[in-house]
């Protein structure tokens, strides 16, 4: 009877790692977003680019000269591209009919870009650095004022961009991720309807396979010292509020051009419900900082 129970255990047992591995596995191999509209949709020319990460990441993108001096860098979330609909396409369009140069890529193991696995905002940060040093090498006139806006896991790389890459000025960062962990096991249940406990079993393997570390921007609160504007949604399941508020006052002790805007939104989704609200302030935040 003992060995029938220890037998049952075991198989169990090996059943469930089965499963957590499978859903770590899932995790960091997103699907990929690819859509048909490009910048020429809204009547701007653009160039088909490519340039390569230091640790050998072939990344997709497109490059928009608009002839200004400014760039902004969009980036996208987690699963996302940058095709997504919801917050990209009208970024890149708010953008280029403000005047700016964009250079607009997909993250590593996202749209056409190389990669097997995401990091969720990790080594993503080599492909930030990757396009600026790609700005800087082919547009250097172009590449004295770099902005960056980014939603969710580009939100994160924003944050650690604006400590970490000196050519980076400024950044806007919407519904950011403060503590991966949180998120991570929010996300569980956002994405795949699992329970959030789950998570502790998940890590481990999502590790192992993508090669990346946690990052909690959290803990960049006291590093960055540029301007940054900060989005976050009382309705955002992945995201709290008083994460986002907590990153405010401890980074405002040390830099006096950090901005905090709460919304009625859900995750990246300001945009989405109070559009010309959200042009408005970020136009205002570009026009001081960039």
């Amino acid at each position: 009877m003992m060995g029938l129970l220890l037998f049952i255990f075991v198989l169990v047992l090996i059943v469930f790692l089965a499963f957590v591995a499978f859903v770590g596995y899932k995790m960091v191999k997103p699907p990929r977003l690819v859509e048909d509209w490009t910048p020429k949709d809204f009547g701007f020319d653009y160039e088909d680019v490519e340039f390569t990460t230091e640790d050998g990441v072939k990344l997709s993108g497109w490059w928009v000269d608009n002839g200004s001096d400014k760039t902004v860098i969009p980036l996208h979330g987690y699963t996302a591209s940058r095709w997504y609909p919801l917050y990209m396409k009208p970024t890149v369009e708010f953008l280029l009919k403000g005047g700016y140069n964009v250079l607009v890529f997909d993250f590593r193991a996202h749209g056409k870009s190389g990669g097997k696995y995401t990091t969720v905002g990790d080594k993503e940060l080599l492909d930030v650095k990757a396009a600026v040093e790609w700005l800087k090498k082919t547009h250097p006139e172009k590449a004295g004022k770099i902005g960056l806006i980014g939603f969710s896991m580009g939100a994160m790389v924003t944050i650690r961009s604006l400590a970490e890459i000196e050519d980076v000025c400024c950044g806007v960062a919407d519904s950011p991720p403060m503590d991966l962990d949180k998120t991570g096991a929010r996300g569980l249940k956002y994405f795949a309807n699992l329970p959030e406990w789950l998570y502790v079993f998940v890590k481990p393997f999502t590790k192992l396979f993508s090669g990346g570390k946690e990052i909690h921007p959290i803990e960049y609160a006291d590093r960055v010292k540029k301007p940054i504007f900060l989005i976050a949604g009382e309705k955002d399941p992945l995201v709290k509020v008083e994460e986002v508020k907590e990153f405010y006052e401890r980074n405002r002790k040390i830099n006096p051009n950090v901005e905090l805007w709460v919304t009625d939104a859900p995750h990246v989704r300001t945009l989405k419900f109070h559009p010309e609200e959200w042009k408005a302030k970020v136009r205002e935040f570009l026009r001081k900082y960039l």
